[in-house]
């Protein structure tokens, strides 16, 4: 039998590993932008192009390359971070595998410019899909300049699978803004498509959320701050009434490395049970620095996800320094159980003098007579004489009677019926079928057959859905202008998202204002949304949007129009009458597709006349 197992040439296996450290655009600016840092590079830019396919380019100032560094550092497991296997267990850079360079260059165009201080002149490196094409001695400043172009030009069905160039824009901007926030005293800054996006000068942490999230966010922010043996925490968290659905504003740094914990995130949400609403998450940005031999980072690819050597101490640590924090800052109200409430001073009374009661006394007066004396000595009649109150029998006549005769019709406590979804058109409504509503979930309805079981909620959802489709598409949807406007106020990324849907959101009937990178307001609603509502959909749309990231006209439509149909569908649990329930029933079944749910859940269910009669079998 011949040999068949063979080594792959360098660019083979350098294609390979780049499908695990280049997923998209982003990880080449996490890489490059990581590899600025280990540098020394106290400023550095990032500029893109397309949403990185086209070009993405990171220069920084840092110490820079020789001329055979800058050639070795394209070669794989080329590193000048760690030198044996003891320094993984003590890292304090970025990157240590010595895999980002080779990779990069295996599946794009890249053009690297670097020159070190003590050298006269630089090297410039030219390298197409592992092929060095040029070599040569340039003129430059001190540092280095990567310049990535045409991003999986030689795997096209990798490049098939990028989304569009607003998609990739916001992973680019994800990581930006981790890396940014990692190092404070580091000055960023970020170009798109020749726009300036970002200018980030050297600051304080707080001061760097703020320039990254909006000036409202520094009033949002409550500081944290403890140092045991084992970690030392700082940095802030949100306020709860600021806390959202989407998980946007969640930020841990371990060592000034960003990472996702969703075991320390837990901790956060048990430090704030009972002070935010179910199903919202707070915002955090915490700095966690332990000794670099107690954590483990080579355990992923993108570095994110790292394991420590003592978790559940470091849980309680976290979840117990958060809950100080709140309460030290007074953004939780305290009880004191064991104090007097009738001994606090008014605050009218603060400043009084203390002095002997007065107490004036009329020793002639007597409540059983019919006159008093008053001060000047004349005689007066009282208040308090009594007089004869006529005809005071009939407020009882017939009481007995109506009491006897109505007491079996008494109703103590009513349930709320939950009709206003289909209040406009009760009127016109003749029921003519029999419906049921089963456990304020179901609605049981008959057929020719046997009977219908539908679950309520799914079946509005569905209804609703195909409504707000047909409202985006022919653009005529009814709008209720608001009397007092509302102003929203939302994250510049939150902001993106929303100046993208913006056009879909008016087909449903939304009015905008003023626009800017803060904040909204919003004039008119849909006619089916509450005002009070308003801001929960919102925040849903962006926790959706965020966490799907539609990328062309139609899915961002479809997604726009499940996420109002999820919020504004009437809910398990709540009653409707009879007029709904057909009103319900009827439009379901008008609908194109009545079997599923716009998740894809099953709406109802069919028992037909022979199902039953085989239970009693």
């Amino acid at each position: 039998m011949a040999d068949i197992i063979r080594l792959l040439p360098d660019h083979v296996a350098n294609q390979i590993a780049a499908g695990e450290v280049v997923q998209r655009p982003s990880s080449v600016v996490k890489e490059l932008m990581e590899n600025a840092i280990d540098a020394g590079a106290t400023d550095i830019q990032l500029i893109i192009k397309d949403g990185g396919k086209t070009l993405i380019q990171v220069v920084d100032n840092g110490k820079g390359m020789s001329g055979t560094d800058a050639r070795l550092s394209f070669e794989r497991h080329a590193t000048s971070k760690i030198q044996k296997a003891e320094d993984l267990f003590n890292l304090h850079t970025k990157g240590f595998r010595g895999e980002a360079l080779a990779s990069i260059a295996a599946i794009a165009h890249v053009e690297m410019l670097t020159k070190t201080e003590d050298d006269d002149i630089g090297t410039k490196i030219k390298i197409e899909g592992s092929k060095i094409v040029s070599q040569e001695v340039v003129v430059a400043p001190k540092g280095t300049s990567m310049l990535v172009k045409n991003l999986f030009f030689n795997i096209p069905a990798r490049r098939n699978f990028l989304k569009s160039d607003q998609v990739e824009y916001r992973h680019i901007t994800d990581e930006f803004h981790r890396i940014s926030l990692a190092h404070p005293q580091v000055a960023f800054s970020f170009y798109n498509n020749g726009s300036d996006v970002f200018q980030l000068p050297a600051n304080e942490f707080r001061k760097r959320i703020v320039h990254i999230f909006g000036r409202k966010t520094d009033e949002k922010l409550v500081p944290v701050e403890e140092e045991t043996q084992v970690v030392k925490i700082s940095g802030y968290i949100l306020k709860p009434e600021f806390a959202k659905k989407s998980r946007g504003e969640q930020f841990f740094f371990a060592n000034n490395r960003f990472i996702k914990s969703p075991y320390l995130h837990h901790a956060i949400l048990g430090a704030f049970e009972g002070v935010i609403r179910p199903g919202t998450h707070p915002g955090y940005f915490l700095n966690l620095e332990v000794d670099p031999g107690t954590i483990d980072i080579n355990i992923h690819p993108t570095k994110t996800e790292v394991k420590f050597d003592d978790e559940h101490t470091l849980y309680a640590m976290l979840k117990s320094t958060v809950k100080h924090s709140l309460g030290q800052f007074n953004v939780v109200p305290a009880l004191d159980f064991e104090q007097d409430q009738n001994l606090d001073t008014p605050y009218s009374y603060k400043n009084k003098q203390v002095g002997i009661p007065q107490v004036v006394v009329d020793a002639s007066f007597n409540p059983f007579e019919t006159t008093v004396k008053t001060s000047k000595g004349n005689n007066s009649t009282g208040n308090y004489k009594k007089s004869k109150v006529e005809g005071w029998e009939n407020l009882y006549a017939g009481l007995e009677t109506k009491v006897e005769s109505n007491v079996s019709h008494l109703e103590f406590e009513s349930e709320v019926v939950n009709s206003s979804i289909f209040d406009d058109e009760k009127e016109s409504i003749e029921p003519t079928t029999t419906t049921f509503q089963l456990r304020k979930k179901f609605i049981i309805t008959t057929i020719k057959s046997g009977m219908v079981v539908i679950n309520q909620s799914r079946a509005h959802q569905r209804v609703l859905y195909e409504n707000f489709l047909k409202n985006i598409t022919i653009k005529e949807a009814v709008s209720q202008q608001l009397l007092f406007p509302l102003t929203l106020s939302f994250s510049p990324g939150e902001m993106n998202i929303l100046k993208e849907i913006k056009d879909n959101l008016c087909t449903v009937g939304f009015v905008f204002g003023d626009l800017d990178d803060e904040g909204v307001e919003i004039k008119g609603v849909p006619v089916l949304v509450a005002e009070s509502e308003v801001q929960m959909i919102m925040e849903q749309l962006m926790s959706d949007f965020q966490q799907e990231v539609p990328g062309d006209s139609f899915s961002q439509s479809d997604m726009l129009a499940k996420t109002l149909a999820k919020t504004l569908s009437v809910k398990t649990g709540e009653s409707l009458d009879e007029f709904s329930q057909v009103k319900l029933v009827n439009d379901l079944f008008a609908c194109k597709e009545t079997t599923l749910s716009p998740f894809n859940k099953k709406v109802y269910v069919t028992i037909t006349e022979n199902d039953i009669e085989r239970k009693f079998i």
